[in-house]
C-alpha cells in the first residue's frame, strides 16, 4: 500500500509499493519514497527539487 501526503506550501510525498510511469510506460523511479512538485518552478520534474520555497508557493489543502 502507498501513501500520498500533501505537505503545506509543498510538495506530494509518496512512500511505499508505487511505480511512476511516463505517458509512454517508462519508470521514472523505483525508489521507496519521492516527493512530486506542485508548483511548477522545479528543474527536476515530476519531482520536486525545494523550488516552491524559493518561489513562495503557498496552498494548504485539508480533507474534509
Amino acid at each position: 500500500m502507498a501513501d500520498i501526503k500533501v505537505n503545506n506550501n509543498g510538495p506530494y510525498v509518496i512512500s511505499g509499493e508505487i511505480s511512476l510511469v511516463d505517458a509512454d510506460g517508462n519508470s521514472f523511479t523505483k525508489n521507496d519514497t519521492f516527493a512530486l512538485c506542485r508548483c511548477g518552478h522545479s528543474t527536476n520534474k515530476p519531482f520536486c527539487d525545494g523550488s516552491h520555497s524559493r518561489e513562495g508557493f503557498e496552498s494548504e489543502l485539508k480533507a474534509e
